[in-house]
């Protein structure tokens, strides 16, 4: 399928726009096909792929506009884009959101949770640039990436203070009395349904299931974790943790593989055990991903200032949300009107 080739030759992963993970969203949250998905073709083969909305609204504002789709579970919005064709890329969706601007009444375009500082973004503000149009980044922030050439025994020792560590280890041994203590580490789809199972139990009843955020208190949301991990685990695309205590799972993770890359989906614990900090020690585990020759980075998905991963990954992936002019020249005045009056009162944007 050409868009597994346009997935694995990317200028920048990302899994949450790959077939396994994007079809099984479009299932759970766009049944009836409201949505759509932009294709760019280079010489008959696959060169970009992007999925796309026309909301009415811009944060608490009436601003119908056109924008990438997502949704609260996939954490990146860089479009699928084969090296070395971002410009053709740009230059392709620019032209058909200029003429789209008019029939939808859309305002401007923009791009939520796109990767800064990369080649793919780079080129979208050059593509602004040679074309007169505006573009502009209304909210920035930085969330924690694990990503060093360092083993992980000397990530840990760099990351963390000399008592950290100590704490962490007695916690290690304290939790080795509560019975047998195993990390349990799969790279295919051996006891896939089963784990899911444990995992989506283990998550609803701590605080994510109290908040009615864990992925098994919606069927939409639990049918997503499903199919996704099913389609990662069939492709290579899954690697799972788990910390038992006879068998039992206490802290469990998923990491979704995207050579060079990989992303850390979803985290549980069981907080019975909060006392040893499993969730810690189970991530310390998950720094041999730092011995692995094809992964080089991973983005931990998690909040700006998340309390446990920030302390434990020391580097940053910057983030941000870019807004782009399209349409005709009244409509882009408008835009820069309207994008004055976001960054005049609030530099990193009404939408934060």
């Amino acid at each position: 399928m050409q868009w597994h080739a346009l997935a694995e030759s990317a200028s920048t992963p990302n899994p949450f726009f790959e077939p396994w993970y994007l079809l099984a969203s479009l299932e759970a949250f766009d049944p009836t096909g409201t949505g759509r998905l932009l294709s760019v073709e280079v010489a008959g083969e696959l060169a970009g792929l992007m999925p796309l909305s026309s909301p009415r609204r811009y944060g608490r504002w009436p601003l119908p506009h056109l924008a990438t789709w997502l949704h609260p579970n996939a954490f990146l919005g860089a479009p699928l884009v084969r090296a070395g064709c971002e410009r053709v890329f740009w230059r392709a969706l620019l032209q058909w959101a200029d003429a789209q601007a008019g029939r939808e009444q859309a305002l401007f375009l923009h791009l939520p949770a796109m990767p800064l500082e990369q080649p793919l973004t780079e080129a979208l503000f050059d593509c602004a640039d040679e074309q007169g149009r505006k573009a502009s980044l209304v909210m920035r922030e930085q969330r924690a990436l694990l990503h060093s050439p360092l083993t992980p025994e000397l990530y840990l020792e760099r990351a963390l203070t000399a008592k950290k560590r100590k704490e962490l280890r007695r916690q290690h041994s304290r939790l080795a009395e509560q019975g047998q203590l195993e990390v349990v580490r799969y790279r295919d789809a051996t006891a896939l349904d089963a784990w899911i199972e444990a995992f989506l139990a283990l998550e609803k009843r701590g605080w994510k299931g109290t908040s009615n955020s864990a992925m098994a208190c919606a069927p939409e949301t639990e049918a997503l974790f499903r199919n996704a991990l099913e389609g990662a685990a069939a492709l290579g695309r899954l690697e799972r943790l788990s910390l038992t205590i006879d068998r039992r799972p206490i802290a469990m993770l998923a990491n979704f593989l995207t050579p060079p890359g990989s992303f850390s989906y979803k985290t549980a614990f069981d907080e019975d055990f909060a006392r040893y900090s499993p969730g810690v020690l189970l991530q310390r585990e998950n720094l041999a991903l730092l011995s692995r020759p094809e992964i080089t980075w991973c983005d931990s998905c998690a909040a700006p200032d998340h309390p446990m991963i920030d302390s434990l990954w020391t580097e940053r992936r910057a983030i941000g949300r870019i807004s782009v002019a399209i349409g005709g020249k009244l409509r882009r005045s408008l835009f820069e009107t309207l994008l004055a009056l976001e960054l005049g009162r609030n530099p990193v944007g009404l939408t934060r």
